[in-house]
């Protein structure tokens, strides 16, 4: 049974990573990865993944869907929650005054940290409203593609 179970997150953690990939954000699975993509120019969206149902039947498709916009980040990176371990802890030290939690958001602009949507935005609401909540941000601290 144990085994199973095993096998089943695994294929719940590939299938998550791959949703995120095929809507065009880079996995960051160090904590050097995430220095190097915090530390571009720019602004930088920055999706903290999880194996959690909102994250697949809400945050996931908000990633892909807000991403369709005249203003959008220049910069596309996911962190996989309970999986990289390393990578996010060294996310969330840059996102400060917000308590971990996943899924989440975070926009970054050069490096800092600009907003956050955080899980109590995600659980319980419809990937349209993460979605326009996002786009407000994109808005606000994006430039035109």
């Amino acid at each position: 049974m144990h085994m199973d179970f095993n096998l089943f997150m695994n294929d719940v953690v590939r299938q998550a990573r791959q949703e995120m990939e095929t809507a065009g954000y880079t996995q960051l699975k160090t904590a050097e990865d995430v220095e190097e993509a915090f530390a571009k120019e720019g602004t930088t969206l920055v999706m903290i993944n999880s194996v959690c149902g909102c994250a697949g039947g809400i945050a996931r498709p908000a990633a892909a869907n807000a991403i369709h916009f005249d203003k959008r980040p220049d910069n596309l990176v996911t962190v996989f929650a309970g999986q990289d371990k390393e990578a996010t802890a060294k996310a969330r030290s840059f996102f400060v005054n917000y308590p971990p939690s996943s899924p989440s958001f975070a926009l970054m602009k050069d490096g800092k940290l600009c907003t956050m949507v955080e899980r109590h935005e995600i659980e319980g609401h419809d990937p349209m409203s993460v979605v326009n909540k996002l786009q407000q941000y994109f808005d606000e601290y994006c430039e035109e593609v």
